[in-house]
């Protein structure tokens, strides 16, 4: 790779923009390459993010500041930039809400240069996926001894590609985007995902040609998140730890091919190479959807989920090691997956959703439990809302009935009561405490589903902000809170 420019894409946050710029400068780069940086800038209302722009001093190569004069939006803004890589060996791609790991340029190199002739890799991620945000639970690839994994989910916070890549895309893409993509094997959570969207189509993209992004397993970027066009309030979901310095020639990178590779995850974040581990039998014909979220038209014959369904059992697994294909991997014995052969009936076996939420959320106490639980029964009937509104002070009794302060709630409906109580009385029996005590609850409103888990066992409670983020970039694709998947 002789030249891999840096394209920065912004839209009215210049504080955002000042902060990526700002890492970019403490970030390490080979002695004497000529790095371009190039930040495009769609129109807005303002001119501050512009500023910005103009000001920043960059001293590894030519800056250039492209002024969009009109507003393209964040799908043909994102495809524009992807369009650059045409005019160097490749491109990082960078949203201006991402901050970035002072060796992610050297990372980026090492990638681009290990896979850019391998036609099952369509793109390079920056950033290591800790959540899966279809299931809204913790992700983690499973260590094969490699330093990175392969997943089929294109990656919008922090991505290279090389022009070949990137070109590949942009075929499919022209010959698909009036194409409707939902489909049995497209999470529905990305199908339901705007027009503005330019992810979902290279994620149809990836799926549709068998490929995947090459991800590292230590983040060179994160996701601030930052208040937008789409978005109301900042969010920390997407928040992950970044690798710090690492210079030229200090440390090499393993990376596997995508056929070496144990650690290769299909657009659900299902390891898709679990097969051996299985019974002989079930091996080459067994959908993996151990978060349960598959849709049942893409199922083989066999399924192992977590999801109690009416089929015979031939295998169960724990739900005991992390991450959770890891209890496949190793056999682990217990009744939180089960093996199903789909051919043939049998009774749903019963599932326990309780010590699934404690194996998510193992640092989460109680008490926190209740605040949060508190805090989005508000936030979803509209009571808590503005920045300034003042703290409100709910007490929770023992025999479940949620009393409200004099200067806080004037109006309980019957169903906030029901569900309160209902929460109440399952916190009373977790501590076996008389009072649970006082939560406080500060009110930024959030777009986050019901609260409450479905008591049958297959939804489960939303313990983060709500929002999923496909791009940190102020124009920001409406990506559907928890509502809408």
């Amino acid at each position: 790779m002789d030249q891999i420019a840096i394209v920065v894409i912004a839209y009215n946050r210049p504080q955002s923009l000042l902060r990526l710029l700002d890492s970019l400068t403490n970030a390490y780069y080979p002695d004497g390459l000529d790095i371009p940086l190039i930040i495009s800038v769609d129109k807005s209302d303002s001119t501050d993010t512009e500023s910005v722009a103009n000001d920043y001093v960059w001293e590894h190569g030519e800056k250039t500041v492209r002024l969009h004069e009109t507003n393209l939006g964040l799908r043909k803004h994102v495809l524009s930039c992807g369009d650059i890589s045409n005019e160097y060996d490749g491109v990082i791609m960078l949203e201006d809400d991402l901050y970035v790991s002072p060796s992610f340029y050297m990372y980026a190199l090492a990638a681009m240069n290990r896979v850019r002739l391998d036609k099952k890799v369509g793109g390079i991620s920056l950033y290591n996926h800790r959540l899966n945000v279809h299931a809204r639970e913790p992700f983690e690839a499973v260590d094969d001894g490699y330093d990175n994994y392969y997943l089929q989910i294109a990656s919008s916070w922090g991505q290279a590609f090389s022009a070949e890549q990137w070109n590949a895309f942009r075929e499919w893409y022209e010959e698909n985007k009036e194409k409707d993509i939902t489909a049995d094997n497209v999470p529905v959570n990305v199908s339901s995902w705007s027009e503005k969207s330019w992810l979902k189509f290279f994620i149809k993209y990836l799926i549709d040609t068998d490929r995947y992004f090459i991800y590292p397993r230590i983040s060179f970027t994160t996701n601030f998140g930052d208040e937008g066009t789409h978005a109301d309030k900042g969010v920390n979901d997407l928040q992950v730890p970044i690798a710090g310095m690492r210079r030229y020639g200090q440390i090499d990178f393993h990376f596997s091919d995508t056929e070496e590779s144990g650690a290769r995850y299909d657009s659900y974040f299902e390891n898709m190479c679990l097969g051996s581990r299985l019974p002989e039998a079930s091996r080459d014909e067994t959908s993996v959807d151990l978060y349960g979220l598959k849709q049942s038209g893409s199922y083989k014959r066999y399924v192992l989920s977590c999801k109690s369904l009416p089929y015979r059992v031939i295998q169960t697994y724990g739900r005991r090691l992390r991450p959770i294909d890891a209890n496949v991997l190793y056999k682990i014995e217990g009744h939180d997956f089960f093996l199903y052969d789909t051919q043939k009936p049998g009774k749903a076996p019963e599932t326990n959703t309780v010590d699934k939420y404690m194996y998510n959320y193992r640092a989460l106490k109680a008490k926190e439990m209740l605040a949060l639980i508190n805090y989005r029964i508000l936030a979803k009937l509209h009571l808590v809302k503005a920045k300034d509104r003042p703290v409100q002070t709910i007490r929770i009794p023992a025999e479940g009935v949620r009393t409200v302060g004099e200067n806080s709630i004037d109006d309980m409906t019957a169903m906030q009561s029901e569900t309160a109580g209902v929460v109440a009385a399952d916190i009373e029996a977790m501590e076996n405490t008389d009072m649970i005590g006082e939560v406080s609850v500060t009110g930024d409103q959030t777009d986050a589903e019901g609260i409450m888990a479905d008591r049958s066992g297959e939804a489960g409670p939303d313990m983060g902000s709500g929002m999923i983020s496909e791009t940190g970039n102020g124009e920001q694709d409406d990506l559907p809170s928890d509502d809408a998947v």
